[in-house]
């Protein structure tokens, strides 16, 4: 059976990362989608496993030769997703989930139709711009940056599938693993493999 998109969107600072990690642990039927990236791996990042390094010629490269399945340009660097590791990786039976901005979330919407969209939210602007300033080492135009990109990212979640609060992680985590549980139940997802054990 073909495998799933999951596309997950969230503002800088909603604690994506943290549920997205959890979340893949507990679903081993899901592969997290690696991206090329122009940008210098950070203290801690291994290419292959957190993105794949490239420099800024060889991701042009890429985009000429129609490689890149979405591709966006954030902070002066260049993020995009591999059309053939995606393709393959569905074709494997295996479902793939999309940690991704918005810009790239609907590149993938009309890619991938049948994906299941997902916008995890703070509890509030307030609780947001406080988690921004918790997680430190940001300058103030960063910081200003992050914050102006996530009230834009917030206009977007009227067309989104599902939205998941993260006020509380465990119950967010919960949340957001029901809805990959459910869209796996999907009829037409399910049923043109089915429909052969049901001759009626």
């Amino acid at each position: 059976m073909t495998g799933m998109v999951f596309v997950v969107t969230a503002p800088s600072g909603t604690g994506k990362t943290t549920l997205l990690k959890q979340l893949l642990a507990l679903e081993p039927r899901l592969k997290f989608s690696i991206s090329y990236t122009t940008r210098p791996p950070r203290r801690g990042e291994v290419p292959g496993r957190d993105y794949f390094f490239v420099s800024p010629r060889e991701f042009q490269r890429l985009k000429d030769e129609g490689a890149l399945v979405e591709w966006v340009e954030q902070f002066g660097y260049a993020y995009g997703t591999s059309r053939p590791w995606v393709e393959e990786t569905l074709a494997s039976g295996a479902d793939v989930l999309f940690d991704i901005e918005t810009r790239g979330a609907r590149a993938l919407k009309r890619a991938f139709p049948q994906g299941t969209f997902i916008f995890i939210l703070p509890p509030d602007l307030a609780q947001l711009e406080l988690r921004l300033k918790l997680r430190g080492g940001l300058s103030p135009a960063e910081f200003d940056r992050r914050l102006r990109q996530g009230r834009q990212e917030l206009r977007e979640v009227h067309w989104y599938d599902f939205v998941v609060v993260n006020d509380d992680l465990n119950t967010a985590l919960e949340q957001l693993r029901a809805v990959v549980k459910a869209a796996r139940c999907r009829t037409s997802h399910l049923w043109p493999e089915l429909k052969t054990r049901f001759p009626v």
